[in-house]
């Protein structure tokens, strides 16, 4: 009886849940009154709102990172060449001189020097390579030559006695180049080329073409094995006659803008090529807005692009009472000084946290410039003297040039006053 019973109550058990699960949820039904209901309708609204806004949110500040990040990608910065920097002392050499036997005789008197450095024309002011190229399209155009019949010997002679060497590219000056692309040079109305007083061509530097012609060639330099490439006349010419000049409508930008970006894209070509990179500027460019404009060289952005800033301030560039200086060519310390203050300031001015700034290498005076009213013969003493003045103003490095290469040994120390010195600096 019992066990039926059991039974019983357990069949009316699952009985129960099965009409359990079978029911639907049991809903309440609230006579809301009109008060209610539009209470509850503007909390919906409320919420579907803030939503909204949230999202809208969340959506502009995706679009402005998105936007960031597109600007900083629009943003050139200066790449890096990731080899030891050495604090260059050197000479420059003509193409004729590298590619004679004279060369081995400077080489042989920079021997025991704080000397440790020269600079080679491989593009001259005549547009022509001075050795022969492998690569055939510089090849094609035909600009190079033998003037240095054995690069990679003087290369390695160079090397060998520790001997930092620097290719130097003339760029928008190029009489050769406008025998072969006549549509990349400065033209008049009537299509003519424009002749400078020495008789030379300058190139468009809106012609891009040529910007990859320049690249090929530091390129190049780089797979010979020289250490640095070095550009020159990088500017716009700004010689009588100029005015007649046309430029496409398209091309009327700011010649400083244009300059800037030529150089931009030069040093990313060297970059890739681990080359280091430096260009050479007129002195008088620095503090100075209306030479600045002139030619081109805004000497504070061209210091973002490359390696090594080279100003050349010669003395005997400088017009007179320029630094208070009434004859600069006869005070070589103190124009120096002022120059390379006036260096400092510029590059101070523009420096901002965190940007890129280029080494100041200046191109010192090591000729006499007798084609001046006032003027001194510079020799050990002057040349010294400028040397000192680029240490006082806390620079480094230095590069002396003399057209004829005709350098007094004797200006220069020995290595070991040289190190002295360095460590007492």
């Amino acid at each position: 009886m019992r066990i039926k019973s059991f039974l019983l109550i357990l069949f009316l058990i699952s009985i129960s849940l099965q009409a359990c699960k079978s029911k639907e949820p049991l809903q309440y039904k609230v006579n809301k009154t009109p008060e209610l209901q539009q209470y509850e309708s503007e909390l919906a609204e409320k919420a579907e709102f803030q939503e909204s806004l949230a999202k809208e949110s969340i959506e502009a500040r995706e679009k402005a990172e998105e936007e960031e990040k597109a600007k900083e990608a629009l943003i050139w910065k200066k790449k890096e060449v990731g080899k030891k920097r050495q604090k260059v002392k050197g000479i420059y050499l003509t193409d004729n001189t590298a590619g004679s036997e004279r060369v081995y005789e400077i080489l042989q008197s920079m021997k025991n020097t704080e000397l440790n450095a020269v600079v080679i024309d491989v593009k001259n002011d005549d547009g022509r390579i001075s050795f022969r190229l492998d690569n055939p399209k510089l090849r094609e155009i035909g600009s190079d030559t033998e003037i240095i019949p054995d690069i990679s010997g003087l290369l390695n002679a160079f090397h060998n006695e520790g001997i930092y060497v620097i290719a130097r590219i003339v760029c928008f000056r190029d009489p050769y180049i406008g025998t072969k692309h006549p549509e990349w040079m400065n033209q008049k109305a009537d299509g003519s080329l424009f002749v400078d007083n020495s008789g030379m061509n300058w190139v468009n530097p809106y012609q891009k073409d040529y910007w990859e012609y320049i690249a090929l060639i530091g390129e190049s330099c780089a797979d010979l094995g020289f250490d640095e490439v070095q550009l020159d006349y990088v500017r716009f010419c700004t010689e009588k006659g100029m005015q007649e000049v046309v430029y496409p409508e398209e091309a009327q930008s700011d010649k400083t803008k244009i300059i800037t970006e030529f150089v931009q894209f030069i040093s990313d070509r060297m970059a890739s090529k681990q080359v280091f990179f430096s260009t050479d500027v007129f002195g008088t460019i620095i503090g100075s807005y209306v030479d600045s404009m002139s030619v081109g060289q805004d000497y504070s952005l061209m210091a973002g692009c490359v390696d090594y800033m080279c100003p050349m301030i010669y003395p005997s560039h400088y017009g007179n009472g320029n630094f208070g200086i009434e004859y600069p060519d006869t005070e070589p310390y103190k124009t120096i000084e002022g120059a390379l203050r006036a260096s400092k300031k510029d590059l101070s001015l523009e420096m901002r946290d965190g940007e890129y700034q280029a080494v100041v290498r200046p191109w010192l005076q090591g000729f006499t410039a007798s084609y001046l009213q006032h003027y001194i013969s510079y020799g050990k003493e002057q040349i010294r003297a400028q040397i000192q003045a680029v240490y006082d103003s806390g620079y480094d490095e230095w590069l002396i040039w003399n057209a004829a290469n005709n350098y007094d040994f004797s200006a220069f120390l020995t290595k070991e006053e040289a190190e002295r010195i360095e460590t007492q600096r």
